[in-house]
């Protein structure tokens, strides 16, 4: 299990181990922690990160604000990108409504460069919900300021220099999507569902 605590250093706890801090001047240690890595992505596929930094709060308020949201009448919703799929072409649809976002700074510069493609573009956010624009871009930058605290490990982890990365995720391209799986009431048609099997 990988670990951030709450001071600037990461570390990892592996079992029957001591801390390595994966910030630490000592490049030994900070390679450590990208071996704890590499080991877990290639046996269980997936690790946890514990002591990430991410104040409790945040994830809890953006929970609460987008409940606000998908709480709204349908038009009102409408008026933003709510987005649409079936991943599982065998099925009818998908019973699920998905709201996401993009970088954006505190004054509403998205950073969006020609040429960035697809994945990125100006948020459009419901009006009239401040409250919502702010929980969800707060809970964001946390996350992407976590996300770009692991990239050196990762590029460790694979064998390359520690700050290959670095001019690639200047303009980071990650979102945040929101679902709402509505109650299904009635018949339920075996064809509709939440969301049809699918990968990440």
């Amino acid at each position: 299990m990988l670990s951030l605590p709450t001071t600037p250093n990461l570390v990892t706890q592996a079992k029957g181990a001591e801390d390595t801090h994966a910030r630490s001047s000592d490049f030994g240690l900070r390679q450590k922690v990208a071996e704890d890595i590499r080991h877990a992505c290639l046996t269980a596929g997936f690790f946890y990160v514990k002591n990430h930094g991410i104040p409790e709060e945040l994830p809890l308020e953006a929970v609460e604000r987008s409940k606000a949201f998908w709480d709204l009448p349908e038009k009102k919703k409408l008026e933003t990108p709510l987005l649409s799929a079936n991943v599982n072409p065998a099925n009818r649809g998908d019973l699920y409504e998905k709201y996401g976002i993009s970088w954006e700074d505190e004054n509403g510069n998205s950073g969006v460069r020609e040429g960035d493609g697809a994945m990125l573009g100006q948020n459009i956010w419901p009006a009239d919900m401040p409250e919502f624009r702010t929980a969800m871009l707060n809970y964001y930058h946390a996350a992407v300021k976590l996300g770009q605290a692991l990239f050196p490990l990762f590029a460790l982890a694979l064998n390359l220099p520690e700050k290959f990365f670095d001019d690639k995720t200047t303009n980071t391209a990650a979102m945040l999507r929101i679902l709402h799986y509505p109650p299904q009431t009635g018949v339920v048609d075996d064809g509709v569902m939440g969301i049809g099997a699918h990968t990440e």
